[in-house]
């Protein structure tokens, strides 16, 4: 009796720990979904320019900062930008962060996990 019963308890605390690492497993794709959207939208926040005659389109820090952060206050997600730049005047590179909190806790899975993610994107002008 007492054998069925720690079998018992340890199949309720593997039941439990295996729903949270899934719930942990969806917002870290969620978050790499959202960081997708926000370095495609700042991607193309680029301003269109003449060089020796040729068009090029140029990106800015600040347009990528201020698309993506247009994007996720559209989506209303729980996201933040920790950082949205373009490191060579094509690519916006957009960083997204956000704390996973468990759907039911237990002893052995942490209260709050600070997940980040970043995406890059470049902008092509043929």
């Amino acid at each position: 009796m007492i054998l069925a019963l720690g079998y018992a308890v340890l199949a309720i605390v593997l039941i439990l720990v295996c729903v949270d690492a899934t719930s942990l497993y969806l917002a870290q794709k969620r978050l790499d979904a959202t960081a997708d959207a926000a370095a495609l939208a700042a991607a193309d926040s680029f301003t269109l320019v003449v060089k020796d005659g040729e068009p090029a389109a140029i990106l800015t820090s600040d347009g990528v900062h201020t698309e993506a952060t247009s994007l996720l206050s559209a989506i209303d997600d729980a996201a933040a930008i920790a950082s949205a730049t373009t490191p060579d005047g094509v690519s916006a590179r957009v960083t997204v962060t956000t704390t996973w909190h468990p759907p039911v806790s237990t002893l052995f899975v942490p209260e709050g996990v600070v997940l980040e993610s970043t995406a890059t994107s470049r902008t092509v002008l043929r």
